[in-house]
């Protein structure tokens, strides 16, 4: 389906990962130095077309990565994950709190879904989220673009989503491996700038 035939209310800034324990400096990745300026730069750049859904009755639903708590509040962390990121402990990524939220900058979203793998439609409420909402476009942000970005993309594809990929509105841990990704995503998705994004959206 092309843009103009989705009305902008069936319309939602899908946001992926966007969160404190991610891009704050007091949070997990922040204090273990795992960050970019790329990752860092998102929320401002990509927070007028929220405004802009906002305004017009669209929507912005974020899906936040999650540790679920075990016994003693000791996080469920699969393996691989666990040897990449061994600095992740207790409390981080944990429903309900601060490192768990979607930034500021992009507050308020109209629904947060937890997810707990790199695509936010596995084993989540996602796609009965969206299809409550009525959304059938997703205008796909966040991180990491070659991780939970492409995984949600390819299922939003599968499920018949209109999904569009916002090339500068998600990032990688490097340029090359994002524009690695993004290039494998072209032939899955359309590929669109937030500014051009804006334009299109905002006409009458």
């Amino acid at each position: 389906m092309s843009a103009a035939v989705i009305p902008i209310e069936h319309t939602a800034l899908l946001v992926c990962d966007l969160q404190n324990d991610f891009l704050h400096a007091e949070g997990a990745y922040g204090r273990a130095g795992q960050t970019a300026p790329e990752i860092l730069a998102l929320p401002e750049r990509v927070k007028p077309l929220a405004d802009l859904l906002r305004s017009r009755g669209g929507w912005v639903i974020s899906t936040n990565f999650t540790l679920v708590p075990g016994r003693g509040g000791e996080p469920m962390i699969s393996p691989h994950l666990k040897a990449l990121r061994p600095f992740l402990a207790k409390g981080d990524f944990q429903p309900g709190g601060w490192g768990h939220r979607t930034v500021d900058t992009l507050q308020p979203v109209d629904v947060e879904v937890e997810k707990i793998a790199y695509s936010a439609f596995y084993m989540s409420r996602l796609e009965w989220v969206l299809r409550k909402c009525g959304v059938e476009r997703l205008l796909v942000c966040g991180i990491v673009t070659n991780g939970g970005v492409a995984s949600t993309v390819r299922d939003a594809h599968v499920r018949d989503f209109d999904a569009i990929l916002l090339e500068d509105g998600c990032a990688a841990f490097t340029p090359q491996v994002h524009d690695v990704s993004v290039a494998a995503l072209r032939p899955v998705c359309r590929v669109a700038t937030v500014a051009a994004m804006l334009e299109e959206l905002s006409a009458p």
